[in-house]
């Protein structure tokens, strides 16, 4: 078994006990050492459950995203969010969550099931899914992470609803309240949305209607599907000369193109995406090269926008190869739309430690994301 506390590796040796109990956390917040399997080797998902084993239940440092109308609302983040209070914010909690259920669906066997069972039994109660409910639902919160924390969230549902396991079933239900309350918001916010949010962080709308999208389909919400389609055709389908020079921003972890582009190969039939890809990207080549794109580069690891890169990187990989997919067989620009997204994805692994809470919060979960398909799997594989 391998000790951890806030970190996915093992460390080289073990501190003093003084020293340990120096850095422990107080009792008052709740954490606790774990102990963990080691990772197998050369098996990266083992390395990012052990990242996110380690941040689900750990509230501090804490960045909360909260509108206080009084003084009765400044409450600690576990008092705020009984379920999804860890890993720095509550997106990254809920996406943390999804990550450990990923595996579980995709790894049953491994190393980490009874420990991430036992992590997720504690998040998934129904005493903590009605406080997630009634503090989403309180005046003044419509815009609470939306889209981004709120896409996550269906996407995790969409994880367990896939399942035929009796425990994922279980916590299927149990979040139902969160999620009804969830789709309610966002449907009303769907129409009222004119314009398309065009950014390359949380904001971004490409990316969270691509996760919804894939979140209706698969529990089958019609309505939900339809009022997405609707806006994706309406914001993209006359878009044209992406400007993909212009990427990325100095603290992207979203491709504004790409993202788009992956969204759109959800919304249009194979023919009419190839058509559309061609105005929209014309700079992908057709010789097959993988240097005609840059992965983006992060010079200071500990700095929480900076290192946002290296989630750039991981997600366009992803966008490329779900863009390659949804292209006809005979398409000239799938090998170099595959070869870049090799290239993306071996930089953005690599790039992934333990050594950072600024990176080591989230990027597992886009890691996973990525190396397990999880786009071209479900709801969202190219037809």
């Amino acid at each position: 078994m391998l000790l951890v506390s806030c970190s996915g590796e093992a460390p080289e040796e073990a501190a003093p006990v003084e020293e340990r109990a120096a850095m422990a956390p107080a009792a008052d917040e709740a954490e606790v050492v774990l102990n963990l399997p080691a990772p197998r080797e050369g098996v990266t998902e083992d390395r990012m459950a052990l990242l996110a084993l380690t941040c689900v239940h750990k509230q501090y440092p804490n960045k909360i995203s909260h509108v206080l109308s009084s003084d009765a609302d400044a409450k600690t983040p576990k008092e705020l969010f009984p379920a999804f209070y860890g890993c720095f914010d509550w997106h990254s909690s809920v996406h943390g969550h999804w990550l450990l259920t990923r595996i579980l669906k995709t790894d049953p066997e491994g190393p980490m099931t009874d420990v991430i069972i036992e992590s997720l039994s504690e998040s998934f109660t129904p005493e903590n899914i009605t406080g997630e409910v009634a503090y989403v639902s309180a005046d003044g919160r419509a815009s609470f992470e939306r889209p981004y924390g709120l896409a996550w969230f269906l996407q995790l549902v969409a994880e367990l609803e896939e399942s035929d396991d009796p425990q994922l079933r279980e916590w299927r239900e149990t979040l139902r309240p969160l999620e009804e309350a969830i789709v309610v918001k966002v449907k009303a916010w769907l129409p009222n949305l004119v314009y398309p949010i065009r950014l390359g962080t949380h904001n971004q709308s490409a990316f969270g209607f691509a996760l919804m999208l894939d979140y209706a389909r698969t529990v089958g919400d019609e309505e939900f599907e339809a009022l997405l389609v609707q806006k994706s055709r309406a914001f993209h389908l006359g878009d044209i000369n992406c400007p993909l020079a212009y990427e990325p921003s100095g603290e992207d972890f979203l491709s504004p193109c790409f993202q788009e582009a992956d969204l759109m190969r959800r919304v249009l039939p194979q023919d009419e995406f190839a058509e559309w890809l061609s105005s929209f990207l014309p700079q992908i080549p057709v010789d097959g090269s993988g240097d005609w794109l840059e992965p983006g580069i992060v010079t200071d690891a500990s700095d929480g926008k900076l290192v946002h890169l290296d989630g750039v990187n991981l997600s366009r990989a992803w966008a490329m190869t779900g863009i390659a997919k949804a292209l006809p067989e005979d398409d000239p620009r799938k090998d170099a739309l595959y070869a870049s997204a090799e290239l993306h994805r071996e930089t953005g692994i690599a790039s992934i430690s333990s050594e950072n809470y600024e990176g080591s919060h989230w990027l597992g979960s886009f890691a996973t994301y990525l190396t397990t398909a999880r786009g071209i799997t479900g709801a969202g594989a190219p037809k």
